[in-house]
């Protein structure tokens, strides 16, 4: 069993920066794809995507965070990091990391039913 384990939420102020970390235990399991979503709060209901990383490093983002965060990756750690820049009041929301077990490619990259395992998630709120 895969588990993921985030870290590096907090509260921080409009145009500020924040750096969530999660790492990965694998066990005998090989994972692909790395990926962060989010649940936006008060109103979000469903996990949106936000970025997502392949092991050769290639990356893809949602619109809206593009220019502002950068997704990363260190494999010999098992780590992806979700590095947040300028962030804005609607980024507020529960990061959840994810991790795949097979390739995907293009749009399926930033769909939650590519990602077989989650993190618990961690809170990140920036006000204006």
């Amino acid at each position: 069993q895969v588990q993921l384990v985030e870290s590096g939420g907090g509260a921080v102020q409009s145009t500020g920066s924040l750096r969530l970390s999660c790492t990965a235990s694998t066990g005998t399991y090989t994972v692909y794809d790395m990926a962060w979503f989010r649940v936006r709060q008060p109103s979000g209901k469903a996990r949106e995507a936000v970025a997502a990383i392949d092991t050769d490093g290639s990356t893809i983002y949602v619109d809206s965070v593009k220019g502002r965060f950068t997704i990363s990756r260190d494999n010999a750690k098992n780590t992806v990091y979700l590095q947040m820049n300028n962030l804005r009041p609607e980024d507020t929301a529960f990061y959840y990391c994810a991790a795949a077990r097979a390739r995907y490619s293009g749009a399926y990259r930033l769909e939650t039913f590519s990602y077989a395992y989650w993190g618990q998630g961690t809170q990140v709120t920036v006000s204006s």
